[in-house]
């Protein structure tokens, strides 16, 4: 007798959520039980192609269901690759290795009560387990001669043991769990349930999925009475249930939405619909067929370094690789798929393939296919692109600040950014083509968000001119600008930096003048703030507000920000240089040349509140909350004396 083994403890707690909590689709495990065998006989069909295999036959490569209604199992046969002992603990032994305790706190926590598990997390084989209150495996391995009988009812635990089998490949039985009032398991063993199952997940599945079905056939009788009722017998064939023609080969105006949106969600484990599809072929010297999905969520992990890009690449219809990286650029990470090609090689070595300079010729096509879909995208369904944009527009502004700004010009015009104009979504030409002739550049300014930009203090003379001002909310944006440099010869111009040059003749006259009469009181503050700013000066840019912290050209305050937010810290203590601008036409500058004609030492505690205040209003924290507090609560009590 074998000795039963323990599934590892994170394992065994997720089996048990699996099967204990209520799941919308238990019918999916059918799904993924013959996604296995289609994969294990894909493996074994690449193996016979690249190391001429003469004793497989090709031809005969096939999954059978069988059904027994009095013993109540469901049995999936595969004549694929097949599993040995070693396989068999390492495949069956442990469940979901990655990502399964997060997913496990969610469920227990209650976040995620309603959750089609298996296509979002991947746990594929122990999908049967939902339904089978037992599972026997026996599986041999293609070459060997030795045969294994994997056993388990979840609970407590799993046996290996030797057994005979004839012939390679893999035999999967299921024993049904008894029927509750709450779920009717004897559906699984009905013939009808079986075949809508298998058009529903798994028509496009290459290889036959062949069943034994009962089907009524009429009786021809000789010299029957034409009046008489046809006589009907039942019959046992064998018959095959999915059409096995790949998706991607159909025409696409013969495929339906419907049957795109399944594909996404069965071949790429996710549980909501694709937001774009894009189906192509191309001739000529390297010809391929491209399935492409833009995805309608970003996937959880995909900010991380767990999310591996790439697309699968086939070859005449025959799987070589799951993630091809060379297919897909770096700026469109996000695009799920497949490319079938009959001009790639299936015998030279997957090393040597993602080098294959056919490779690059296709990921080229697909990299300008994208793009004009995108584009097609943002001109002609503007809510859509929007979404995708808040899904991924991330992504794209990534691949502008990349490589040195080398995809600048195949992504520009894919950019969006919020404006000044209505606070809505805005295209770099959209903003240019409102310029007024008068307008050097394109300005921007960034914050934390929309509102808080809008309320910042320089913000209000730039509109004032009657120019737009693109807001910039997320870390790479002023990189990407950066990056680009320009667009259609017209400057990035952070609107908190350098001298915007917006005032007329006669307010640059008038500021100097100011700024002449009171140089000692300009001159002390800048002295009581020492090392903290470079200058103190009267402002051209404030309107409203007392005051505002600038800085000279070069490094932004938001880019300082960025490099100290790294994990590593902002390993140089590179800073934007502050300068402190006071507005001389609100009260506080009237304020403060009265206090320093009666108190110049008084002066030095107001300079500090005021800085402080402009670094709030730049987003940078209080560097000491207490003296501030401190210094606000005096200030308001000689006020009141």
């Amino acid at each position: 007798m074998a000795r039963k083994k323990q599934f590892k403890a994170e394992s065994k707690r997720l089996l048990d959520l699996m099967i204990n909590s209520i799941y919308t689709h238990k019918e999916i495990f059918l799904r993924e039980l013959i996604s296995n065998a289609s994969d294990a006989i894909d493996k074994l069909y690449y193996l016979s192609l690249t190391e001429n295999r003469q004793d497989v036959d090709r031809d005969a490569f096939e999954i059978h269901l069988d059904v027994d209604r009095e013993a109540r199992t469901l049995t999936i046969r595969d004549n694929g690759l097949g599993m040995n002992k070693e396989e068999l603990e390492e495949n069956l032994g442990t469940i979901a290795k990655s990502g399964s305790l997060a997913f496990k706190q969610k469920l227990e926590e209650g976040e995620q009560s309603d959750v089609d598990i298996i296509g979002q997390f991947g746990v594929g084989f122990y999908s049967a387990f939902m339904v089978a209150q037992k599972v026997v495996v026996t599986s041999r391995k293609y070459g060997e001669e030795e045969a294994y009988r994997w056993e388990s009812n979840a609970s407590d635990g799993y046996t290996i043991e030797p057994c005979e089998k004839e012939g390679w490949g893999s035999e999967i039985t299921l024993y049904l769990k008894d029927n509750t009032e709450e779920e009717n398991y004897d559906e699984f063993l009905a013939q009808y349930e079986i075949e809508r199952l298998i058009r529903k997940y798994s028509d496009y599945i290459r290889y036959p999925i062949r069943m034994e079905v009962e089907e009524q056939k009429r009786v021809e009788e000789e010299h029957a009475d034409e009046n008489a009722e046809p006589k009907y017998e039942t019959i046992i064939e064998t018959k095959t249930l999915n059409s096995m023609v790949p998706l991607w080969k159909r025409n696409k105006n013969d495929i339906t939405a419907e049957e795109y949106n399944s594909f996404y969600k069965d071949k790429f484990m996710d549980f909501t619909d694709p937001q774009k599809v894009i189906h192509f072929s191309v001739e000529g010297n390297v010809s391929f067929t491209a399935l492409l999905f833009i995805p309608g969520k970003a996937p959880m992990n995909y900010y991380s370094q767990d999310y591996k890009k790439g697309l699968q690449l086939y070859s005449r219809g025959v799987f070589i690789m799951d993630k091809a990286e060379d297919l897909i650029p770096e700026h469109f990470r996000f695009v799920k798929g497949l490319v079938d090609s009959q001009d790639l090689s299936l015998n030279i070595s997957r090393e040597m393939l993602q080098h294959d300079r056919q490779l690059k010729v296709i990921a080229n096509r697909i990299e300008k296919k994208i793009k004009s879909e995108l584009l097609l995208m943002l001109r002609n369904e503007r809510e859509e692109y929007e979404k995708f944009w808040n899904n991924f527009g991330l992504q794209i502004k990534f691949g502008v600040y990349n490589d040195y700004g080398m995809h600048k010009d195949l992504l520009q015009d894919l950019l969006l950014f919020y404006s000044s104009h209505e606070k809505k979504l805005v295209t770099l030409d959209e903003y240019v083509a409102r310029m007024p002739e008068d307008q050097k550049y394109i300005y921007f300014v960034s914050g934390a968000d929309v509102d808080k930009i809008d309320r910042m203090p320089m913000v209000q003379s730039v509109k004032a001119k009657e120019y737009e001002i693109l807001y910039l909310t997320d870390n790479v944006d002023e990189f990407a600008l950066q990056a680009l440099g320009n667009y259609k010869e017209k400057q990035f111009k952070n609107i908190s930096q350098g001298d915007l040059d917006l005032a007329s003749e006669e307010e640059k006259k008038e500021v100097e003048q100011t700024a002449e009469a009171n140089k000692d009181l300009l001159e002390d503050i800048k002295e009581a703030l020492k090392d903290k700013v470079q200058d103190v000066k009267i402002s051209t840019r404030l309107v409203d507000d007392p005051v505002c912290m600038s800085s000279d050209e070069g490094m932004s305050f938001e880019m300082e920000k960025v490099l100290s937010a790294m994990p590593e810290g902002n390993p140089y203590g590179m800073k934007a240089t502050r300068i402190l601008e006071i507005n001389p036409k609100h009260p506080i500058f009237a304020a403060l040349q009265k206090i320093y004609a009666s108190d110049k030492e008084a002066v030095k505690e107001y300079a500090d509140v005021l800085y402080t205040q402009a670094m709030l209003i730049e987003g940078f924290p209080v560097e000491d909350p207490m003296e501030f507090s401190r210094k606000v609560c005096d200030i308001m009590v000689k006020a009141a004396r």
